[in-house]
């Protein structure tokens, strides 16, 4: 069971200015990478499957927080849909059925 959970949507973090909405998931990253409370899992759907292919800028941190047991997860349809590709360098590729089945069961969600 995932206790908390994050959904990321999206390559920024909030509506308006692309450029400050990507500076400050990226900040956001780094903040729960370097916080002692982590989430069980963060779930990547549409353009926030992104952030785990090729080319990247979060992957660091993200490869890190898998480290420190974060777990990843990216909806398949939207990494094949929206990235055009099969693998991820980061996290694992997951269905509607699972995200559906750790979004019920999470004692919380958050969503950037």
């Amino acid at each position: 069971m995932y206790a908390k959970v994050i959904i990321v949507n999206s390559e920024a973090l909030g509506k308006g200015d692309e450029g400050v909405g990507q500076t400050l998931l990226a900040v956001f990253l780094r903040k729960v990478l370097a916080s002692l409370k982590k989430p069980d899992a963060i779930i990547f759907y549409n353009s926030g499957v992104k952030l785990l292919v090729q080319g990247s800028r979060y992957l660091e941190v993200l490869v890190a927080l898998e480290e420190q047991g974060v777990e990843l997860l990216a909806c398949g349809t939207c990494v094949y849909k929206v990235c055009n590709q099969k693998a991820l360098l980061a996290g694992r590729i997951t269905n509607m059925s699972e995200i559906t089945d750790i979004l019920l069961d999470a004692e919380t969600v958050i969503t950037l």
